[in-house]
């Protein structure tokens, strides 16, 4: 196998190797299903990468003493045991078992790692196996592998540090494939990522400060929370923040879990659960965690969420009414208020615009929310941004402490490019969101700052054209020129008639 660690690597080729290496399935089994082999593969690979680099490095500073070399190894951010690197793997690639093996290698891999791959007992390649039936009989699925094993072993996907140089071009990477796993993955793709300028503009919007805890209670890959995480980075040149989330999906919480750890993400703390059921994320008294920013793109209008439990709800996150059963929207937006800090919290949540005006529960629900001046802006967005629903949406601001007891709404409707199948925010429409946001004022047909009269006299109504008039009067006609423009097409009309009955005459073709 050839590798030349000197060849220098740019982002494109290895997001260009990594979707062609999903060649190997197509045909055999859907993207949903192959998305988890390429993923854990990237990271088995670069894992191996790391240590072989460090390896080398260590052989050329310490010379033929693998005792002392095996000592330093010891304190990598990932332990390799002996047999569970991606070349051994490969280097037996057309023996039987490939998929006997992989799974081997990752189970190996979990086990010399201790908590960091595991949480109360999930493990994080627990809901992936390589050695399963979806891959065909045993000599088709050990080919399809071996081929899976000969696509990462080009020079291409040669990860080691030396070579790439920073961690962000493997998370790029996995991001990368993360995204058009999802933007071909049907209705299933909300499930697991929320598409990257939506992730920008919320964050944006909720300002995370150093010291932030951050949290994301339906947390999919994990994208949203590690954009929180960046923009502390980005905006004040520090890393002192932490993420939490926790995700009810196995093979979806593996994926944060990986998504983490290849973006250098290591002071988190992801969670394997249902939200709503069984929150996981609590304190030494066994009570919610309270967090600074909680943030999340949750399904929209769940069914069967959990309404029979809710009434009897042990932290007392329904005290401002039940949602109804086939939808969770309020369930997550109540969840979410009651993990806040007194004083720094403030939740940013994607909803379907019905949890801006159906009634019933619901209507009382947000009632209370409002009267207890929680609810700080309503910002629509455009239709089809988000991978497996057509339908738009709305990002909710709450906030503890306001500085006012008004609401600002803004119709971004129409703040897009737009595309075939899916619209994208631009950076100019993010940034007109923000300024619009943070000034608070009045804009004619795009924002406006309703006071909390304004919102009882609308039946704490959210619905945005309430409050955003957006509506463009057509110009006056004028009748007396529409006529005479008529007049002269019906006789320019009658003069093309008389011509073409004379050529007609002429070619024979008359009366």
């Amino acid at each position: 196998m050839e590798t030349n660690v000197n060849t220098p690597i740019s982002q494109d080729a290895i997001n260009k190797a990594l979707w062609s290496a999903c060649d190997t399935f197509r045909g055999t089994i859907s993207a949903d299903t192959y998305k988890d082999f390429i993923l854990t593969m990237l990271f088995l690979k670069y894992i191996s990468d790391v240590w072989q680099d460090h390896y080398d490095e260590y052989k050329k500073q310490y010379g033929d003493e693998p005792e002392l070399i095996e000592e330093m190894l010891k304190n990598e951010r990932f332990v390799l045991p002996k047999g569970s690197s991606f070349y051994n793997l490969y280097e037996r690639r057309y023996e039987p078992g490939n998929g006997e093996r992989i799974d081997k290698a990752l189970h190996e891999l979990e086990e010399a790692n201790g908590t960091k791959l595991k949480d109360a007992g999930k493990s994080v390649f627990q809901d992936i196996s390589f050695n399963t039936d979806k891959l065909g009989e045993e000599k088709q699925k050990n080919d399809i592998l071996r081929h899976l094993l000969e696509d990462f072993a080009k020079p291409e996907l040669n990860l080691r540090p030396s070579r790439v140089g920073s961690l962000d071009i493997i998370g790029n990477a996995y991001e990368y494939m993360i995204k058009n796993f999802a933007a071909s993955g049907g209705q299933k793709a909300g499930e697991f990522y929320t598409p990257p300028e939506v992730s920008d503009l919320l964050s944006a919007l909720l300002e995370p400060q150093p010291g932030d805890s951050i949290c994301d209670p339906a947390c999919g890959s994990g994208s949203l929370l590690m954009k929180c995480g960046r923009k502390v980075v980005k905006n004040h040149v520090s890393k002192h923040y932490a993420l939490f989330g926790q995700e009810a999906i196995g093979s979806t919480w593996s994926l944060a879990k990986m998504n983490m750890f290849l973006h250098g993400e290591d002071n988190h703390k992801i969670e394997w659960g249902d939200t709503i059921r069984n929150p996981k994320l609590l304190d030494k008294n066994g009570d919610l965690m309270l967090f600074d920013i909680v943030t999340a793109n949750p399904p929209f209008s769940l069914d069967k969420w959990g309404h029979d439990d809710a009434e009897h709800d042990k932290f007392g996150r329904f005290k401002r009414g039940i949602p109804p059963k086939t939808k969770g929207d309020y369930a997550f937006i109540l969840h979410m208020i009651e993990t806040l800090k007194p004083k720094t919290g403030r939740v940013g949540v994607i909803v379907p615009h019905g949890v801006l005006f159906r009634g019933s529960s619901e209507g009382a629900i947000r009632q209370k929310l409002i009267e207890e001046n929680l609810l700080d802006a309503v910002i629509g967005l455009p239709e089809k941004l988000f991978f497996g629903t057509g339908i738009p949406a709305a990002i909710l601001i709450f906030k503890k402490q306001k500085s006012d007891n008004n609401v600002l709404f803004i119709d971004a409707s129409r703040e897009c490019k737009a595309g075939k199948n899916q619209n994208v925010l631009t950076d100019e429409n993010i940034e007109k969101i923000l300024a619009t946001y943070k000034a608070r004022q009045n804009v004619d047909k795009y924002a406006y700052l309703a006071s909390l009269e304004e919102i009882q006299e609308n039946d704490f109504n959210l619905n945005i054209p309430r409050y955003v008039d957006t509506f463009e009067e057509e110009d006056e006609i004028d009748l007396m020129a529409v006529r005479a423009e008529r007049q002269t097409l019906k006789a320019q009309l009658s003069e093309l008639e008389g011509q073409m009955e004379q050529y007609l005459k002429e070619l024979g073709y008359g009366a």
